[in-house]
C-alpha cells in the first residue's frame, strides 16, 4: 500500500511531511524506502527534484525563514526495520535493531536530536485534512476509528489489489461486496491480516468491524493493512509455520526470546505438519508464544507468535487432527497425505501412469488403475494429468 503511495503520488507525502516538519520545527526528513522498490525511489527524487526547483524544499522556502530538506534512505529489506528504532539505526549506518525505550524517539531519536516517525500513508493523509478540516476526516469511520484505511487484498478473492474503505467497514463487505467472494466459489474460511506478524481471523468472525479495537480483540493486528483472504483448502497449521518461518528468518537475534523461542516454536510446528506431532505440542506452543509476547523487546519479537496463537484459538481441531490422527483435513501437508485412485470414475487411459515419475501407477488399460503408496512421491503429477477427476486425497 505504501508502495503504491509513492509511486503514484508522492508528492502527498513529501507535502506531508513538510507540514510535520513546519508545525514541530524540524529542517530534515528522512523516506526510508526498501531498495526493492526501484520504482518508487526514482518518482521519490523526481517529486523532490520537482519540489526543489518549485521553491517548496529547500532553503527559505517560499522567501520565509522556514527551511527542510528531504534524504532518501535505501534499506536493505530487514522487517525488522519497521521497528522505528531499528529503522533509526538503519539510518545511522548501524546495523537494523532495536533498542531499550524510553527514551523513546520524540525525546531522542535519530542522531540523537528529538523524531517523528510516522507511515507514509499517514503523511499522504495530511494535506487532504488541513484541506478539508478534522470534521470531514471524523465523518468517515466509526468513534474509536476516524477515516479510511487502504488495505492490500490477496489470496483466495476473486479481485485482489488495493481497496479504500471506511473504517467500520465489515470483513465480509470487504471479501464479498467490494472483491467478488471467493475464487471458484469455494467457501471462506478465514482472513489473514497484519502482515507476516498478523494474525488470522476466522469466516464465523466475518461480521467483525474493521477498527482497530474490534481487529485486536480478535487477536489479530490491523497492521498496516494487509489481508490474504483463504478457503478451505488452506492448512491452517502450515500457514502458521509458513509466517513464522518467516518471522524467525527476519529476527535481529538481539533477545534470546525472539531469537530462541520462535525457533523453538518452528521447530515444533515442522514435526507436526510432518506427522510427527507429540501429545502436549498445542500447550508448548501456546506456553512459548505466552513467553515470546511477553518478553520479547520490539514489536516484531512481540507479535510473531500471533499466526500460531491465532489458528490455535480459532482452528485448534485442525492441530489436534494432524497430531492425533496423522491427518491434514485440508489435504495440504504432503507427508500427511495420499493419493489414490477412483475405481468409479477412472476410464483406464493410462494417463496418470505415463506422467508418473515415479513409476507408482499401474492398471490394465480401459481398467481402473492403482497407485502404490510406497512408491508415490506426492508430486500430484497425476492430478494434474487425469481429464475425469479420479486422482483423490486422503
Amino acid at each position: 500500500m505504501d508502495r503504491s503511495v509513492l509511486e503514484g503520488d508522492p508528492h502527498s507525502v513529501l507535502e506531508g511531511m513538510l507540514i510535520c516538519g513546519y508545525a514541530i520545527g524540524a529542517s530534515h526528513g528522512y523516506i526510508y524506502c526498501r531498495a526493492e522498490y526501484p520504482r518508487a525511489i526514482v518518482r521519490l527524487n523526481n517529486a523532490i527534484s520537482q519540489a526543489t526547483e518549485r521553491g517548496f524544499l529547500g532553503d527559505n522556502i517560499l522567501g520565509t525563514d522556514f527551511s527542510f530538506h528531504i534524504k532518501i534512505k535505501e534499506g536493505a529489506g530487514a522487517f525488522v526495520c519497521g521497528e522505528e528504532t531499528a529503522l533509526i539505526a538503519s539510518i545511522e549506518g548501524h546495523r537494523g535493531t532495536p533498542r531499550i525505550r524510553p527514551p523513546y524517539p520524540a525525546v531522542r531519536g535519530l542522531w540523537g536530536k528529538p523524531t517523528n516517525i510516522n507511515n507514509v500513508e499517514t503523511f499522504a493523509n495530511l494535506p487532504w485534512v488541513i484541506l478539508n478540516g478534522s470534521q470531514a476526516l471524523a465523518a468517515m469511520g466509526t468513534d474509536d476509528s476516524k477515516g479510511t484505511k487502504v488495505f492490500a487484498m490477496a489470496g483466495k478473492v476473486k479481485r485482489s489489489g488495493l481497496v479504500e474503505v471506511p473504517m467500520g467497514i465489515t470483513i465480509n463487505e470487504i471479501i464479498f461486496d467490494i472483491c467478488g467472494g471467493i475464487v471458484n466459489d469455494k467457501k471462506f474460511k478465514a482472513v489473514q491480516m497484519g502482515g507476516p506478524s498478523g494474525g488470522c481471523i476466522p469466516a464465523s468472525l466475518g461480521n467483525t468491524r474493521i477498527d482497530y479495537q474490534q481487529i485486536n480483540k480478535t487477536g489479530a493486528i490491523m497492521g498496516s493493512g494487509g489481508m490474504i483472504v483463504l478457503d478451505e483448502s488452506t492448512c491452517m497449521v502450515e500457514l502458521a509455520r509458513f509466517f513464522l518461518e518467516f518471522t524467525q528468518n527476519e529476527s535481529c537475534g538481539k533477545c534470546t526470546s525472539c531469537r530462541i523461542g520462535t525457533l523453538r516454536m518452528l521447530e515444533i510446528l515442522k514435526r507436526i505438519v510432518e506427522g510427527k506431532g507429540e501429545e502436549g505440542d498445542i500447550e508448548r506452543l501456546e506456553r512459548l508464544g505466552s513467553y515470546i509476547k511477553d518478553t520479547a523487546q520490539c514489536g516484531l519479537g512481540q507479535t510473531a507468535p500471533n499466526p500460531v496463537l491465532t489458528t490455535i484459538k480459532y482452528f485448534r481441531s485442525e492441530y489436534e487432527e494432524h497430531i492425533v490422527n496423522k491427518r491434514c483435513p485440508a489435504h495440504s501437508c504432503m507427508q500427511l497425505v495420499e493419493y489414490a485412485v477412483d475405481p468409479g470414475t477412472c476410464t483406464g487411459c493410462s494417463l496418470c501412469a505415463r506422467n508418473c515419475p515415479a513409476g507408482a501407477i499401474s492398471g490394465e488399460k480401459k481398467q481402473a488403475h492403482q497407485i502404490d503408496p510406497a512408491k508415490c512421491i506426492k508430486c500430484g503429477k497425476c492430478i494434474t494429468m487425469c481429464n475425469f477427476g479420479a486422482i483423490m486425497k486422503n
